[in-house]
């Protein structure tokens, strides 16, 4: 399959570029992993997804992909930044488990979860406290370069050893002040300089002997030790939350590019992508700020925020209907209004396969070209799976209208088939369209009928009561009824 260009957005130039892999053929990813201390929610769910088509989509053009995202289980402090307690160390006294039985359990329950979204597992997981002698062998050439150093057992980076500091946030040094997120610490030659190894105390449960004494790495380190273990020191794409911009990436690059001695003709990443958050009117969610919601309570619906549970492939579709760069605002009427899309898609789509077994294909033939072309040419610019699923979606409606019309396209079941493989492939949003889902539709497709009879029934007689507890439970069941002059009518 032809390659046409993609333009991705790179955050660090601040514009759209043409994709070009430093490697013709293959393509090196990273993406910045969970910390495992708690469980995944949507906010997660919304990166995982954002990379998850990236890779699809890539494969699907035709590029050979190596996709890592680590699992940070140590040096993930409370504040984010150099300070604090670490956030699995933490968790671990609540909960009265040792640490990596807290990461076990949380990084087993986010694949879980990923799983059920449809995700695809990278091809590799890294984990930072399986990578300790890596993150140590960095630190030590950072030191030798003369971009770090000692204080007390603590290693810092020298922000102002790299005159490039900065250049992915747009911050500046002078910009940097105590009792922000950056802290100054007491033994810190300035207030920007950051972690790579911590000193540990004796009451610390995870650490590591070092030439610098027991302690644990920093966080930025690991990203760095791990991306370059796998992917070495250039590679394609590096991938996160907007959240991450700063410090988290613009510290990787600092200490990766004095590490590697990369420059701006070999960089050490060359496209920065970071997809914006989900809000909860208009407030961030997050786990720090109380409101976050667990994939794990919109698949049982057990949240306060919920009124039942949702099936995650409604959840992926919400996703992806809005562009990985923009902001998505939760609420349940949004998430209702994806499911009706989602059902509408699954039933237009069953009764394509339907006409597509007939024998009488009359109509004209489907434009597969131009279908194919303005589908890929939304995923082109900067993987816009809004706009894709939308022109997807109003092909396979107006081929649904034709083949109602009784013009069945002489090539529907080409077009299907192409259709069917672009959803599942890429976009991971197939509908179930297995016997079993298909024969329960029709059941449903009959009762519904002498339901809305026996409604209109209790209507005439003006059993209101009635009537409404018949509307209110098939709402309950995600059925919707709409009544007008001449009825009512239901959708799923």
């Amino acid at each position: 399959m032809s390659q046409e260009q993609i333009q991705i957005y790179n955050t660090l130039t601040r514009k759209k570029e043409v994709f070009e892999p430093q490697t013709p053929g293959f393509v090196g990813m990273y993406v910045c992993g969970p910390t495992v201390y708690g469980d995944a929610h949507l906010g997660h769910a919304k990166s995982y997804t954002t990379f998850d088509v990236v890779v699809r989509y890539l494969r699907y053009k035709g590029w050979k992909v190596r996709y890592v995202q680590n699992i940070t289980d140590v040096g993930h402090l409370t504040d984010d930044a150099d300070e604090g307690e670490d956030k699995l160390a933490k968790q671990s006294r609540i909960e009265r488990l040792e640490p990596m039985e807290v990461a076990e359990k949380y990084t087993n329950r986010y694949f879980e979860d990923m799983d059920r979204l449809g995700l695809l597992r990278p091809d590799i997981t890294p984990r930072a406290s399986g990578h300790i002698p890596e993150q140590i062998a960095m630190i030590e050439t950072l030191i030798a370069k003369g971009h770090a150093y000692e204080a007390g057992g603590n290693v810092y980076f020298d922000v102002t050893s790299d005159p490039n500091y900065g250049q992915l946030s747009g911050r500046r040094l002078d910009e940097a002040e105590s009792g922000t997120r950056v802290v100054t610490a007491g033994d810190k030659r300035h207030p920007a300089d950051f972690a790579l190894w911590k000193k540990a105390d004796d009451s610390h449960l995870m650490k590591w002997p070092s030439p610098w004494g027991v302690g644990y790495p920093g966080w930025h380190i690991e990203c760095s030790a791990m991306s370059t273990k796998y992917l070495g020191e250039n590679f394609d794409i590096h991938g996160g939350g907007l959240e991450n911009k700063f410090p988290h990436h613009e510290c990787e690059i600092a200490q990766s590019t004095c590490a590697h001695g990369t420059d701006h003709a070999h960089p050490f990443v060359r496209y920065w992508m970071h997809n914006n958050m989900v809000t909860l009117e208009g407030q961030k969610m997050g786990k720090s700020l109380g409101n976050a919601i667990s994939l794990r309570q919109f698949y049982d619906g057990s949240h306060k925020l919920l009124s039942r549970a949702w099936d995650p492939q409604v959840i992926r579709f919400f996703l992806l209907q809005s562009h990985y760069r923009s902001t998505t605002d939760f609420s349940e009427t949004a998430l209702q209004a994806a499911e009706s899309g989602f059902a509408n898609l699954r039933t237009y789509l069953m009764d394509l396969h339907k006409a597509a077994a007939s024998d009488t294909k009359t109509g004209e033939a489907l434009p597969l070209d131009a279908i194919r072309a303005e589908t890929e040419e939304a995923m082109n610019d900067d993987f816009n799976t809004a706009q894709a699923i939308a022109r997807l979606f109003t092909r396979i409606k107006n081929a649904r209208a034709a083949c109602n019309s009784g013009q069945i396209p002489a090539n529907l079941s080409e077009f299907l088939s192409w259709a069917t493989d672009f959803l599942d492939t890429v976009l991971g949003i197939l509908p179930d369209l297995s016997e079993r889902e298909q024969a329960n539709t029709e059941i449903i497709d009959g009762l519904m009928p002498l339901i809305l009879d026996l409604r209109r029934e209790a209507r005439q007689s003006k059993n209101w009561a009635v009537a409404d507890q018949i509307r209110e439970k098939l709402t309950e069941l995600g059925i919707s009824v709409q009544d007008s002059k001449t009825g009512s009518d239901w959708s799923l």
